[in-house]
């Protein structure tokens, strides 16, 4: 369980702050994108997919996760960080809200999510047009 703040997000970037007032873990996802995550508190811990140890990072840690890779992924209570992804987003949100739709059946924030990734995508388009 954590929480997010969409900052930005176009078809090929988004930026957000995520944090979790709870311990919390899960999978990372495996996704077509390049993931930077900026520890700004707490702890995030990762276990990269084919290694035998997990990796501790703290605040000022940058983490990256390459397109293609999974981890179990871990964060303590009052973990905050900044995460920025670089690719194709929109087959990222499959996996986002699949969690959504088929574990927690939060419908709210299914629709919630959606409505605000289209509402960005749709500031970009204006930004883009009205540049001509």
């Amino acid at each position: 369980m954590g929480s997010m703040c969409l900052l930005h997000a176009s078809l090929t970037e988004y930026v957000l702050l995520f944090g979790t007032a709870v311990d919390t873990g899960g999978h990372s996802g495996r996704y077509w994108t390049d993931i930077y995550y900026a520890i700004i508190s707490g702890t995030f811990r990762q276990w990269k997919e084919g290694t035998t140890r997990s990796e501790i990072y703290y605040p000022g840690d940058i983490i990256v996760q390459k397109s293609g890779e999974a981890m179990a992924v871990q964060w303590s209570a009052g973990t905050w960080m900044v995460e920025y992804s670089s690719g194709f987003i929109p087959p990222s949100l499959v996996f986002v809200l699949a969690d959504t739709i088929f574990s927690t059946q939060d419908i709210v924030t299914f629709f919630y999510t959606l409505r605000v990734y289209a509402k960005a995508l749709l500031l970009e388009a204006g930004t883009y047009f009205s540049q001509g």
